[in-house]
């Protein structure tokens, strides 16, 4: 494991293997103990999307390790116009070592890892985002949760976040229903890949069917970022879709409810269930600073 591109650079030993050492470090973090196994390394974080979580996240999982990160926007590097990203990948690795990308198209975090001779790990693409995917796993399993046999209901639109929790899915052994308005689902690559690794994936245009029984109600925005041309276009096809206190009523008694965030209240979920008791929303995104520093150690080679 050179890379984190895609949850498929993965395999359930290194999955199991990150989770530890994030329960480890997280533990060491909350008793107060500050540990600096990356003191004098470097993480550059390359964002052409600005971001809440992320950035925050990567920068303060540096810090706490002991290390730094360089935060470069896309105003800053210019990938593509200002400069190849070919040259960005090989003048950063002379200085940094490693770097975290959120970029657009997938096809730039691969450029930039043929030519990184340091770790690239994908913040976020068009593709794929493996970093929550991992935490929101994790929030599961440091719960206690057994993941192999859960029922997950994804709720929405199939789109980069959604197949990454397919992917660690089908690697886990989480079983998951995925209900999406027609010309929404998965990609039809990542079906194939879960099902490959022996994943259970049930595609289907009905949430409440996607719903019944599940252990974990599982949703996200409905107009991403660079998708704001298409607002009406997919609030009129995602109207069925809204985890509402009626969809969860649908779900396990004690379902617990998941975004990525950030949400739009009254879009794809209700306030209600958003900040309700079964909302564990914010230890996702705490868990973000602690997955992240396992996937940096690890990567590192410090683990």
């Amino acid at each position: 494991m050179n890379h984190l591109l895609s949850i498929r650079d993965l395999d359930r030993k290194h999955v199991l293997d990150i989770f530890k050492l994030t329960a480890e470090l997280k533990a060491k973090v909350k008793a107060g103990r500050r540990v600096t196994p990356l003191a004098g390394r470097t993480l550059a974080l390359i964002f052409e999307k600005p971001s809440l979580r992320t950035r925050v996240t990567f920068e303060v999982a540096m810090v706490q390790l002991g290390g730094a990160a360089v935060y470069l926007s896309a105003q800053d590097i210019g990938p593509g116009k200002r400069e190849s990203v070919p040259d960005i990948a090989r003048n950063l690795s002379r200085w940094v070592d490693g770097i975290a990308a959120r970029v657009f198209a997938h096809t730039t975090l691969e450029e930039l890892a043929r030519c990184a001779s340091v770790p690239v790990i994908n913040a976020l693409s068009d593709l794929e985002h493996p970093c929550q995917a991992m935490a929101d796993l994790y929030t599961l399993w440091e719960r206690g949760i057994a993941l192999k046999g859960l029922e997950l209901a994804w709720i929405g639109d199939g789109n980069n976040v959604c197949n990454s929790v397919l992917l660690l899915s089908a690697l886990t052994g989480v079983r998951v229903r995925a209900a999406c308005p027609p010309g929404y689902e998965p990609a039809p690559a990542v079906l194939d890949a879960c099902r490959a690794l022996g994943g259970l994936v049930r595609v289907t245009t009905d949430a409440r069917e996607a719903a019944e029984g599940a252990d974990v109600l599982y949703t996200d925005v409905w107009i991403s970022m660079g998708q704001e041309s298409e607002r009406e276009k997919r609030l009129e096809a995602f109207q069925r879709y809204q985890v509402t206190e009626t969809l969860l009523g649908f779900a396990s008694p004690k379902a617990l409810v998941m975004h990525c965030l950030p949400a739009h209240r009254g879009e794809e979920i209700t306030g209600a269930v958003l900040d309700g008791p079964r909302s564990i929303v914010l230890d996702q995104a705490e868990n973000r600073l602690h997955v992240q520093k396992g996937i940096v150690m690890h990567l590192s080679g410090a683990a």
